[in-house]
């Protein structure tokens, strides 16, 4: 069966659509997106060479974010057993290229239930997933527990949260330009790193997200600390909630190959 196309809105896009088909679909559903602000240098040399830390506000911002994900397919590939749908968590910061200017989403870490699609991520993607036992559980129409704890990890590394949506405002159905909602979740690039040591970008497209107002109780966090990184304890996190988003990627491509050192002719040598 051909893969279904989809008309796809792109007057919100801050640059134009990539060229080529999407590689990639899935659907995220009832995320809660948790930031701190954090000072850009404390991030920098957590980063690929060539990125750098964007901001917002006079900070950079350091994400948490758990949701399930379901309908995920690859173009001309019938589904694949076991990935119908997981829950998954994220650790994430925003990034430019320095080079280009472009903006993106940078993860420290993802962490997700299925061994399958960790391993897919990681070969495709370049993305440092985590297999782990999560549990995502609704608790009422808009409210939500996560649970997420690493296997296979030297350290404990552990996520627990109950959070809940507050219903939509006028504010938030549509986050305008220029504002920290808009900031955080209006990203049309994820940028990774290759096993090369190179720096590598997939495009990303979506629709403009339909954010609420969210409250969450956060009794445990080890994401950010088991990466070296502290997040604020006196400043409590900005929180938003978004019932689901469908997401297009394309393939990941190498931004810059690495320079490799080309030998010195024995004729330019100095003769001794």
């Amino acid at each position: 069966m051909p893969t279904r196309e989809f008309k796809l809105r792109l007057s919100h896009r801050p640059r134009p659509m990539p060229e080529g088909r999407w590689a990639m679909a899935q659907r995220w559903n009832d995320l809660l997106f948790a930031h701190w602000p954090v000072p850009a240098a404390s991030i920098g040399h957590l980063l690929p060479e060539g990125l750098q830390p964007d901001t917002c506000n006079g900070s950079a911002w350091v994400g948490v974010v758990p949701f399930w994900m379901d309908r995920i397919r690859f173009r001309g590939v019938p589904p694949m057993p076991g990935t119908r749908s997981f829950p998954e968590l994220n650790l994430r910061t925003y990034v430019r290229d320095q080079h280009s200017g472009t903006e993106g989403v940078y993860f420290f870490s993802l962490d997700g239930s299925n061994i399958l699609a960790a391993a897919i991520a990681r070969t495709f993607y370049n993305l440092p997933y985590h297999w782990a036992e999560m549990r995502h559980e609704q608790q009422s129409e808009r409210e939500f527990a996560v649970y997420s704890r690493r296997r296979l990890s030297s350290r404990e590394v552990i996520f627990k949260a109950r959070y809940r949506g507050l219903g939509p405002t006028a504010k938030l159905v549509e986050p305008a330009r220029g504002s920290l909602e808009y900031f955080l979740t209006e990203r049309y690039s994820l940028f990774a790193e290759n096993r090369a040591g190179e720096l590598v970008q997939a495009q990303v497209q979506h629709a403009p997200w339909a954010l609420e107002d969210a409250a969450a109780e956060i009794e445990r966090n080890d994401l950010a600390e088991v990466i070296g990184l502290e997040l604020p304890s006196d400043t409590a996190p900005v929180l938003h909630y978004a019932r689901r988003q469908a997401v297009y990627l394309w393939p990941a491509r190498v931004v810059r190959p690495l320079r490799r050192r080309q030998p010195i002719p024995a004729q330019a040598l100095p003769s001794i």
